[in-house]
C-alpha cells in the first residue's frame, strides 16, 4: 500500500501505533500530546488522527473513544516507519550461537531450540518448518553389509536427516553371472563384500556429496571401474528410488512454541478465538505452510502479513512475520512468529530474520 504522508501525519501515525502497542488501549491526541514530542498543539493532533481516520489507516473501536490502528495503518508504519532492531538482531545471533551452535546436534534438536527461544524472546507463537529433504544436499553415503544377501545405502543428508533403503545382493550377483544362478547359490565372500562396498562408497561419495537428494540419480556410471560393473544398475535403482521418495512434499511438519506467551494478551481472551487459532496450528498446518515457506517478495528478506493480509480466517486478525532459511540460495525451511496486530514489529522482525540466518549458518557449515 502507498500512501504519501506529509511528515506531521507520519509522526502522529507513528505515534500512535507506538502508543497503542504499548498500552492496548485506544489512543488520544492528549496522550500523544504529553508523552510524545510532536511539537504541535493537541488540537493540531487531533485533527491529523482525524485526517488519517479518513483515509483509512486509524479508526475508533465505539463512539467517542480513541483511536487504534487499521491493518492498513500497521501496513504504513512497517513498510515505511520503523527499522527492525539492529541490537536486538545481534543479541538474538549471540544467544543462539551460545546456546545451540553445538557440533553434537541433531537439526531437529536445533530447530526446536530456536523456536522456544524464539517464543521467549518475541511473546508471541513460533512456528518453524521442518527442512524439505529434496532440496536437502547429501553429506555422505554409505554402502554396508548387513545380513547375507542384503545392502543397506546409507544417506546423511546436510540438514542431518537419514535416509536408508535395502538392495537384494543375490540380484547382483546374477546380473554377474547371468540369470541362470539358482536361489541357493554360495554367496561372494563377506569380507570381499565389505572391502568392495566400502570402495564403491568411497567413489559415490566423491561423486555424488553436495547435490541434492533429487538429483541423486544423475551419477556418470561410465567412470565406474569394470569390477563395479555388478552393482550399477541395482545402486541406480535404489537412488532413483531415494530420490523419487524424498520428492518435495506438500508440506513439512511445523514446530511450534509459545502458545502459552500469547495466551497473557487481550487479543487471546476469547476462548473460541484461541482455539480455532490451536485447531488450525496443531491440526491443519497443510494450510498454514504456505504462508510461512513463501519466500518474500521484496529485497527485506522477511515478509510481514497483517490482519485480513492473511488469507486463513482463523488468523485474520494476527500478524505473521516469516523468512526462509536454507543452504546457499535452496530454502529448506522457515521461520516464523505469530501474534496480534498489535505486534512489537521492530523486534519481531529482527528476531525472525536473525534466527533464520542463524539456521542457515548452521546448515551451511554441515
Amino acid at each position: 500500500m502507498q500512501v504519501n504522508l506529509n511528515n506531521r501525519h507520519q509522526h502522529i501515525l507513528w505515534a500512535t501505533v507506538r502508543h497503542y502497542i504499548a498500552t492496548a488501549e485506544p489512543v488520544g491526541s492528549k496522550s500523544l500530546a504529553e508523552e510524545y514530542n510532536l511539537s504541535v498543539s493537541p488540537a493540531t493532533i487531533r485533527n491529523g488522527m482525524s485526517f488519517l481516520e479518513k483515509i483509512g489507516l486509524l479508526y475508533q473501536p465505539y463512539t467517542s473513544a480513541g483511536r487504534i490502528p487499521s491493518d492498513s495503518g500497521y501496513r504504513i508504519y512497517v513498510d515505511q516507519l520503523m527499522k527492525p532492531s539492529e541490537n536486538l538482531a545481534f543479541e538474538v545471533e549471540e544467544l543462539l550461537q551460545k546456546q545451540l551452535n553445538l557440533p553434537e546436534s541433531r537439526l531437529e534438536a536445533i530447530l526446536q531450540g530456536s523456536a522456544q527461544i524464539l517464543a521467549t524472546l518475541s511473546g508471541y507463537i513460533t512456528l518453524v518448518t521442518m527442512p524439505q529433504t529434496a532440496n536437502a544436499k547429501l553429506r555422505h553415503l554409505q554402502l554396508v553389509q548387513v545380513e547375507a544377501g542384503k545392502i543397506m545405502l546409507i544417506v546423511v543428508t546436510n540438514t542431518y536427516e537419514t535416509q536408508s533403503l535395502i538392495m537384494d545382493l543375490r540380484a547382483v550377483n546374477q546380473k554377474k553371472h547371468g540369470n541362470n544362478l539358482p536361489d541357493n547359490s554360495v554367496l561372494p565372500d563377506p569380507e570381499d563384500i565389505d572391502r568392495e562396498l566400502q570402495i564403491l562408497s568411497n567413489f559415490l561419495n566423491g561423486q555424488l556429496r553436495g547435490r541434492a537428494i533429487g538429483e541423486l540419480s544423475s551419477l556418470d556410471w561410465t567412470e565406474l571401474d569394470r569390477e563395479f560393473e555388478k552393482y550399477a544398475e541395482s545402486i541406480k535403482n535404489l537412488l532413483e528410488n531415494l530420490a523419487f521418495r524424498c520428492q518435495t512434499p506438500e508440506y513439512t511438519k511445523i514446530l511450534i512454541s509459545g502458545i502459552a506467551e500469547v495466551l497473557r494478551l487481550p487479543e487471546f481472551s476469547k476462548l473460541q478465538q484461541v482455539q480455532t487459532i490451536i485447531q488450525l496450528l496443531e491440526e491443519e498446518q497443510e494450510q498454514l505452510w504456505p504462508l510461512i515457506f513463501e519466500a518474500p517478495s521484496t529485497d527485506k528478506q522477511v515478509t510481514v502479513r497483517i490482519g485480513s493480509e492473511n488469507p486463513l480466517e482463523p488468523i485474520q486478525g494476527c500478524a505473521l512475520i516469516s523468512a526462509t532459511y536454507g543452504n546457499g540460495t535452496t530454502p529448506l525451511g522457515s521461520v516464523g512468529v505469530l501474534g496480534p496486530t498489535r505486534m512489537f514489529y521492530e523486534n519481531a522482525i529482527a528476531i525472525v530474520k536473525s534466527t533464520a540466518d542463524f539456521l542457515s549458518e548452521t546448515i551451511g557449515k554441515s
